[in-house]
């Protein structure tokens, strides 16, 4: 049995590889033939969500890991983690002591894929953009903190409104990507899935029924940033089950495997081929219950204090996802700095009946409290149906609830949720960056991602910039205490689990160890077929 066992270290908030099996130490392959990736990923284009490869659109890290490859930011994550360093800019630098001016120079020679040369205004115009066009599901609340930016010679300069220690990840993020504005018009969504960019990889999509069924990534050969692509060509298979893919793995028809189902995971780690190494890490997905707070059956927080005295994460976990993941009891996930688990203090670690009973009581509640738990059906994988009938399960056998539960297709279901359709709404979170800020203020500051009603002063005016103008990110350990402790006080979110990564590759695949991160991010140019330099 072969099999490659990768171990992540937490470091203040970064995640960096111990120990990995990395293949023989020659030199790396660029050549040969397409290095074929499966994913149970799903993209498709709708009246509804028309663009899903718009950066001023998109905010998913499906979609985000096709951009990553495709279109360049002024920074990105080394490779292992860490602060951001520079990518298609050649440096980068707060120019103040307060983290309000940020300085990048931009590398010379740049070019989109139709030859013409990146400039430092289309770094503007491609940020700008994003924050006019201001669509509800895209990621624009990360770069609402500009004040203005100004283009001098080759340097772009951002002006922030308040200090933001945070901001050199912000522009790591394809909602920072830059585009061609010949392409992309300034105040209108770029339907469809073709993507114009400058980064390590041209985009060629294969669309079924406005679908996405593949794509085939080509090396860019006017490539110029940071990152050291080790291959010629990566191709994408787009499989509607795990099944399907495992089964195209197994006759050698798909090298790496990503995004695989627990039981898949499970059968991989009980029985490994002598052809595959399963790389197995700490990751920092989670999954959490939003409330619309102004809701009337959820508006009194007591409903929603009693759920959080109801829910079993452990027997959640144990029925569904087995060791592929562990209960969390905070927005911020074990690993990331700051990290306590106020929920667990506040609720204790086993469900108590008899405390959400008291709770609903004291709040002159009557139960059962008829409640709708909406979850969808195609974008988590395929475990999320069984997750919610756990859940269903939890909440009814207490008597206190009674709980229906809908899936809906992403596609539907992510635009209702923003516009509020949802009492109680399933979601998963993939971090933009591995700071406490990226799991706490998408959440809680103005222009949220959830498009939330609940609005705490003391988190949102005080605690949430006070943790930014600390450029030591431990040092604001305290500050994200504070804000957990208030989430799990107000409940405005339930968190109920954080996730493990796996990737299944061939034996004749390297690189593997780096071409996904703890944050689910995919970096396909780490791949390579044979042996590896590193």
């Amino acid at each position: 049995m072969k099999r490659t066992t990768l171990v992540l270290t937490a470091v203040v908030g970064m995640f960096a590889p111990v120990m990995a099996g990395c293949g023989a130490a020659d030199s790396g392959s660029d050549g040969g033939s397409a290095i074929v990736v499966g994913t149970t990923d799903q993209f498709g284009a709708t009246k509804t969500a028309p663009a899903p490869f718009d950066p001023a659109y998109t905010y998913d890290t499906a979609a985000w890991n096709i951009l990553r490859q495709t279109i360049q930011t002024l920074t990105h994550v080394p490779r292992g983690g860490g602060e951001p360093v520079p990518e298609a800019a050649s440096r980068c630098l707060f120019t103040d002591h307060a983290s309000t001016t940020y300085r990048c120079t931009l590398r010379t020679g740049l070019k989109f894929a139709n030859g013409d040369p990146v400039t430092p205004a289309d770094v503007k115009y491609s940020i700008q953009r994003v924050v006019n066009i201001h669509d509800p599901n895209s990621a624009y609340g990360l770069l609402t903190n500009i004040g203005s930016i100004d283009t001098e010679g080759h340097d772009v300069v951002f002006h922030l409104k308040s200090s933001d220690a945070t901001f050199p990840y912000k522009l790591a993020t394809p909602a920072a990507g830059i585009v061609d504005p010949k392409q992309y018009a300034p105040k209108k969504l770029r339907d469809g899935f073709e993507i114009d960019g400058s980064g390590p990889y041209l985009f060629k999509p294969k669309v079924k029924d406005n679908t996405l069924v593949g794509a085939t990534f080509t090396k860019n050969p006017t490539y110029k940033g940071d990152l050291k692509v080790q291959n010629d060509k990566v191709e994408m298979r787009n499989y509607t089950s795990a099944s399907a893919m495992g089964a195209a793995f197994d006759k050698n028809d798909v090298d790496v495997m990503l995004r695989m189902s627990p039981d898949q995971i499970k059968s991989l780690t009980d029985h490994t081929p002598k052809d595959v190494n399963l790389t197995e890490m700490p990751g920092l997905e989670i999954r959490y219950l939003g409330f619309d707070t102004s809701a009337p059956v959820v508006k009194e927080k007591a409903v929603r204090q009693a759920m959080a005295y109801v829910v079993d994460r452990d027997a959640l976990v144990s029925k569904v996802y087995g060791t592929t993941a562990t209960p969390l009891y905070s927005l911020i996930p074990s690993g990331i700095t700051g990290h306590t688990n106020s929920f667990f203090n506040q609720y204790g670690g086993q469900p108590s009946v008899k405390e959400a009973r008291d709770t609903l009581q004291r709040a002159g509640i009557h139960t059962p409290v008829k409640l709708t738990l909406d979850y969808t059906t195609d974008h988590y994988g395929a475990a999320t149906a069984k997750e919610f009938q756990v859940l269903q399960s939890q909440f009814n056998d207490s008597k206190l609830f009674d709980v229906t539960i809908k899936g809906i297709p992403w596609d539907t279901f992510r635009p209702d949720q923003t516009k509020g359709d949802y009492t109680i709404y399933g979601m998963g979170w993939f971090p933009d960056f591995p700071d406490p800020d990226n799991f706490t203020a998408p959440f809680l500051d103005k222009d949220n991602f959830l498009n939330s009603p609940y609005d705490n002063p003391l988190i949102r005016n005080q605690l949430i910039p006070d943790s930014r103008r600390v450029a030591n990110r431990g040092a604001a350990s305290g500050t994200f205490g504070e804000i957990q402790n208030q989430v799990a006080s107000d409940v405005p979110i339930l968190p109920l689990w954080q996730g493990k990564q796996y990737v299944a590759a061939h034996t004749d695949v390297t690189g593997v160890e780096w071409a996904v991160d703890a944050s689910t991010n995919y970096y396909l140019w780490e791949l390579a077929k044979g042996t590896s330099d590193d």
